[in-house]
Formats: C-alpha cells, sequence, structure tokens
C-alpha cells in the first residue's frame, strides 16, 4: 500500500530554497562517493527522492550522454524544479518522474545502478526504501546511499537553546516514525536487503565564520517551526526565544558549528 507523503522537512519555498543551496554545499562529498563506485559510461541508473535536483547532474556526468539517469520524487513540484534544474544544463539523458519511493512501480532489476540522499532521514519506515531501491537493481550492479545523522551537530561553545530546540525537532521526528540516527544504521539496512561488499565512510565539516553551512540549525528549525507549536513540541514564545538566542550564537565567529555525520555507502548486488 502506497505510503502517504510524509517528508520531515515539509516541501514549502524555504525547504525548496534550502535544497537549492545544498545541491551546491554537497556536491563535492557526493561526487567523490559516486568517483569510487566505478560508474561506466552508457549506465542507466534511477535516483529516489532526487528534490529539485540534487545529484542529478553528477550522475548524468558519470553514465555520459550514452547511458540514462532516472529521477524519482513525491512531490510534482520538486519533479518540476528538477525538470528545469536539468534543462539549464543540457542534460538529456536524465528523466523525472513523480513517484513514490517505498512502490515505485518500475521493473525489477532493470537499471545498473541505484542511488539516493537524504532521503532515509526525512521519513519513516526506510528500510521498506531500501529494499525498493535494492529490487531495481540488476544482479552485479551498484548501490549507493548518502546519509545524515542528526544527533552529533555540535556548537562550542555549547548552547542550551540550541540543545532545547534540537530535542523538541527530535521528539516531532520520532512521532512522525522518523529516525534521525538512521545514518549509522544504512550498513544495516543494506546488508538485510541482501546487499554485499558494503563500503561506509562518514564525514563531517567545520564551517568557518561566513559560511552558509553555519546556519542549518536555524533552517531545520524555521521549516517545520508552526508543526513544532501545533503539535505541542515547544511553546511559541520559547520558539521564538530559543531562535533568538541560536541567531546570536552562530553570528558569532568565535563560535565552532560543527555538522551533522555524513555516512557514504556502496554496495554490489549479488550476481
Amino acid at each position: 500500500m502506497t505510503k502517504p507523503d510524509i517528508y520531515l522537512l515539509g516541501r514549502a519555498e524555504a525547504e525548496v530554497d534550502r535544497l537549492k543551496r545544498q545541491i551546491l554545499n554537497l556536491a563535492p562529498d557526493s561526487r567523490a562517493q559516486l568517483d569510487r563506485i566505478g560508474i561506466k559510461r552508457g549506465e542507466h541508473v534511477v535516483d529516489l527522492g532526487c528534490g529539485p535536483g540534487g545529484v542529478l547532474h553528477l550522475l548524468a556526468e558519470h553514465v555520459g550522454p550514452t547511458g540514462s539517469v532516472l529521477g524519482i520524487d513525491r512531490g510534482s513540484h520538486f519533479v518540476e524544479l528538477a525538470r528545469h534544474f536539468i534543462a539549464d544544463r543540457g542534460l538529456p539523458q536524465v528523466e523525472l518522474r513523480e513517484g513514490d519511493a517505498y512502490e515505485t512501480g518500475l521493473p525489477r532489476a532493470s537499471f545498473d545502478g541505484a542511488h539516493m540522499r537524504l532521503l532515509l532521514v526525512n521519513v519513516p519506515e526506510p528500510e521498506r526504501i531500501v529494499r525498493e531501491l535494492v529490487s531495481l537493481v540488476r544482479p552485479g550492479g551498484w548501490v549507493a546511499n548518502f546519509e545524515a545523522d542528526y544527533l552529533p551537530h555540535c556548537l562550542d561553545p555549547p548552547l542550551p537553546a540550541w540543545s532545547r530546540l534540537i530535542e523538541a525537532y527530535a521528539a516531532y521526528a520520532r512521532a512522525q516514525g522518523i529516525d534521525l540516527s538512521v545514518g549509522r544504521k544504512i550498513h544495516r539496512l543494506f546488508r538485510d536487503a541482501g546487499v554485499i561488499d558494503i563500503e561506509v565512510d562518514a564525514i563531517l565539516h567545520v564551517f568557518p565564520a561566513g559560511h552558509e553551512r553555519r546556519w542549518f540549525p536555524r533552517g531545520l528549525i524555521d521549516n517545520i517551526r508552526d508543526k513544532l507549536v501545533d503539535g505541542g513540541f515547544i511553546a511559541r514564545a520559547d520558539l521564538d526565544k530559543e531562535m533568538a538566542a541560536l541567531e546570536s550564537h552562530l553570528s558569532d565567529p568565535a563560535v565552532q558549528v560543527t555538522s551533522n555525520l555524513f555516512f557514504r555507502l556502496t554496495g554490489r548486488v549479488p550476481e
């Protein structure tokens, strides 16, 4: 049965803007992962939860003009934005479709490889999506996942206001059945889905003064602030007070802002 569209950060314009910036910010880390896979020219690959662009351009570079990339996203607005994204870059080998990552309806074992980035940390029942992704890949083909684990995200000096905000955010996520620590578990999810030759590495970043990713904690909360209040996870007055404190803290160049962990997994479907 098709799942309702539960995407933790929503699909409003603020999330669209965040995802567009993320395309540029995470491109080096994603490119390094894709380079290690050994993707061949002419391969046919699928990207689940592609958002308004994601890594479609990077996958297109790797498969070349004789290959193909199919991007799937649940949000019709995201799909339309992704079409503009690939049209602006002149990538005719990329196709976009609106679809459900839990049940794509695509032929089994029909792709040389399959990829997803930062999808599992935003939706419930990640194991179902992993099984669906693996099922789309032919025997001997590759899978790749780039996933977040939000809980290590930290500021130094620490800020009690940020601790309270991330606790409210985590409680909201749990209420939706979403695991903010899924990144550290993807090796197990893919192994349980039958993937072999699994390799995982983890990366994190420290953002200097002036780097836009320093403001990620603010954007994380901003995107769902009404849902946090309406759901009773934090009072409006407390939210406004904590966000003001966070804004001031992030503005201080002496504060060290460390990203969450990102786990990058690659593996192979057995012959």
